[in-house]
């Protein structure tokens, strides 16, 4: 029997326009880029390495549409930054799907969507 797992090493976000994907993970969410080529993208968050993957393998399915969510990836950072990134992603044209707000379980949230319907949460422990 292997050992239980116990650490998440990276994490695959299959895309159907890796271009318009890179742009928005590097240049509105201002992740470090790790590799980069016209097949797939390697972005870099402290010890998980965040991939985007083009679709195109016969195990990956149809792409979901547009507003139904397949993943949430949830970013934390400080409490203040939480309105600084609301103000940067509505900056950039981003969807806002909830503006900041404090939520009862301690958590101060923003949701928004990254350009292929992924829900991103930017959240802060209060």
């Amino acid at each position: 029997m292997p050992n239980a797992l116990h650490r998440l090493d990276y994490v695959v976000l299959l895309c159907t326009d890796l271009e318009r994907m890179r742009a928005f993970y590097r240049d509105v969410m201002r992740m470090p880029l790790a590799a980069d080529s016209d097949q797939w993208v390697e972005l870099r968050l402290d010890n998980l390495t965040f991939v985007l993957w083009p679709r195109g393998r016969s195990y990956d399915g149809p792409s979901g549409a547009i507003g139904s969510v397949a993943v949430q990836l949830a970013f934390r950072v400080e409490v203040p930054e939480v309105d600084e990134w609301h103000r940067e992603l509505v900056r950039n044209g981003v969807e806002i799907v909830e503006a900041p707000t404090d939520q009862s379980w301690g958590h101060r949230t923003l949701f928004s969507r990254d350009p292929e319907g992924a829900l991103i949460e930017i959240y802060a422990e209060i």
